[in-house]
């Protein structure tokens, strides 16, 4: 139940509330860009930069790590050191990103596509194969098709390990006994009956 003396206390909170608030938004006092300003010491009203800020998407743009080029064009090997723990990452996101679509094996015949989205090329094709690394870091990163970016769901490092990962699905559908090196090919033929 609300008494008179709460009407009131709600009526000078409701005022002091709106009391310093200005009637019209839009015409509040501000300076426009490069305009002389008495507020800052320098006399600008321009702020500099603040020491090792850079602009959101600016970071390493030019860099191949970041872009998958070298001088305008793709590049044709991972930039980065290819291990087991980046082909396992690699793996992972490739199962998560990629293989709804493109199918854990790469062949192009995932769930989405069972269930009636347009099919993909398989990686195993020899364009696909022969496509320069940056070329896949690229769609990854651009999309291209039907294929939506992934550019700011995977990081630039993520998207190498796809690469790396896709190097090595390609090569194990294409592998020949002469890829293999000389101990493993001999536990290979001694295992055969």
């Amino acid at each position: 139940m609300r008494t008179p003396w709460h009407q009131f206390a709600f009526g000078i909170a409701l005022f002091a509330c709106t009391a310093g608030c200005h009637r019209d938004m839009r015409d509040q006092p501000r300076y426009e860009a490069q305009e002389a300003s008495d507020f800052f010491a320098n006399g600008q009203a321009d702020r500099p930069l603040i020491a090792g800020t850079v602009a959101r998407g600016q970071l390493d743009a030019q860099d191949e790590v970041h872009t998958g080029k070298v001088s305008g064009k793709f590049s044709k090997q991972i930039p980065i050191p290819v291990n087991r723990e980046l082909l396992e990452r690699g793996h992972e996101r490739f199962n998560i990103y990629c293989s709804p679509c493109h199918a854990r094996t790469g062949a192009g015949d995932g769930i989405i596509v069972q269930r009636g989205f347009r099919k993909p090329p398989t990686l195993h094709q020899e364009r696909l194969r022969q496509a320069p690394a940056g070329h896949y870091f690229d769609v990854m990163t651009h999309g291209f098709g039907a294929m939506p970016r992934y550019g700011a769901q995977l990081t630039a490092r993520d998207r190498w390990a796809i690469v790396a990962y896709i190097r090595a699905l390609q090569l194990s559908q294409h592998a020949t006994l002469d890829d293999l090196p000389a101990d493993n090919r001999d536990q290979l033929t001694k295992e055969q009956p």
